[in-house]
Parts: C-alpha cells; structure tokens; sequence
C-alpha cells in the first residue's frame, strides 16, 4: 500500500467524510421520497414507487455507515461525536420519517384517485 492509498484510507474514516456521506446518504434518500410523493400526486405511481426504491436504497447506505460506526464505538474504537456528527444523525432520522410518511402519503393518494375515478364514472 503507497502512503497516498493509507492517506485515501485515513481520509476516507475521517469523522467529517464519515458525517458527510451520512449526510449525503440521507439528503438523497428524503429527495427521492418527495419526489416520489410529488410523481403520486401526478398520477405517476411507478414513478412513485421506483423513488421510493431509491429512497430505501440511500437509507440502507446510510444506516450501514450508522451501524459500522456502533459497531466501532462498541468495540472500544474511538468515535469522534461532533456537531457535525450530530447533524448528520439528525439528517438520517429526518430521512426515515420522511421516507415512511411518503410510503403512506403515496397509498393514500393512490386510494383518493382510485375513489375519484369511481365517483366520475
């Protein structure tokens, strides 16, 4: 391993790439599921659904990171806990509820036109 690959490595482990990739993880994730949101309210429901794939995609990433880092901190690894850090956990739980609201605001939006277009037949 050349000293530029361990400086990569040690770069990569930082706190600040690690909150920043949770950060990056969850914004992609609560992007994706809004905009599904926004595909069902159009009437666009695959649409819909491969965004909220998506958004169950970046989640899983960033929930990895998460427990990589319990993992860590549970071995006895030291793990930085900053403002930063804290941030980034904010985004992720932000990114979970989001993600879980859109997976019924998109069920109930596909259930009010169903009943619409019943109404207007």
């Amino acid at each position: 391993m050349t000293e530029t690959d361990q400086e990569y490595l040690e770069d990569e482990n930082s706190s600040e790439v690690q909150s920043f990739t949770l950060i990056l993880h969850a914004g992609n994730a609560k992007s994706s599921a809004m905009e599904g949101i926004f595909a069902a309210n159009k009437g666009d429901f695959e649409k819909a659904e491969d965004k909220l794939t998506e958004a169950g995609q970046e989640l899983t990433q960033a929930h990895q990171m998460q427990t990589d880092l319990l993992v860590k901190m549970s071995r006895g690894e030291e793990v930085p806990v900053d403002i930063l850090m804290v941030h980034a956990q904010d985004h992720l739980n932000a990114a979970t509820i989001i993600s879980e609201m859109a997976k019924q605001l998109i069920r109930m939006e596909r259930e009010i036109q169903e009943l619409q277009a019943k109404v207007n037949a």
